[in-house]
């Protein structure tokens, strides 16, 4: 029977979550499963994967063969390089020691490179909404001051309005005299 690992879908339309898992080759996309081994949300930045990445290596070593994606997401998460370092320790490259600080090595450069996206993609959503207030209240010092300028307009022909009416006044005073 042949197997593969690959990505089930779930979730509701235009909004996917997928669950990993290992299923026979003939099965549905969506149906009949071995093992789930983990899940994918490629909704958040960045996508958030949960991996159970011995699973996969017990899956991998029996012959299951990964999908593209599922290939890419294995090898993100180093199931595909714990794979490897398990080969070298079968065949006597590596100690079981050596290949597990390796890979824990690994492990931690990959968090390491993780949180810098993490922090530049939270930078340079605080430098967006930073440049969106400035720009709003820019367009609101704009306002107010035609606000300000339309006042004074309105003011300055009020006072000649008064100022004509006061003249007409003493004109019509004086024409009774």
């Amino acid at each position: 029977m042949p197997v593969k690992i690959r990505l089930q879908r779930h979730g509701k339309k235009g909004k996917p979550f997928y669950w990993i898992v290992a299923a026979d080759a003939r099965a549905k996309r969506d149906g009949r499963f071995l093992e789930k081994l983990g899940t994918y949300n490629p909704n958040v930045n960045p996508a958030s994967i949960d991996l159970n990445i011995d699973g996969a290596v017990k899956w991998l070593q029996n012959g299951a063969q990964p999908t593209d994606t599922a290939r890419a997401i294995l090898s993100y998460k180093g199931a595909l390089l714990k794979n490897h370092l398990a080969g070298g320790v079968r065949k006597g490259a590596l100690t079981e020691e050596q290949a597990e600080e390796k890979f824990q090595a690994w492990v931690s450069e990959k968090e390491g490179a993780v949180t810098a996206k993490k922090d530049a993609v939270a930078k340079a959503k605080a430098d967006e909404k930073a440049k969106a207030l400035e720009a709003e209240k820019e367009v609101n010092a704009k306002r107010e001051a035609e606000a300000a300028q339309a006042e004074a307009e309105a003011n300055a022909e009020e006072v000649a309005a008064e100022a004509q009416e006061a003249e007409a006044t003493t004109e019509a005073s004086n024409e009774e005299e």
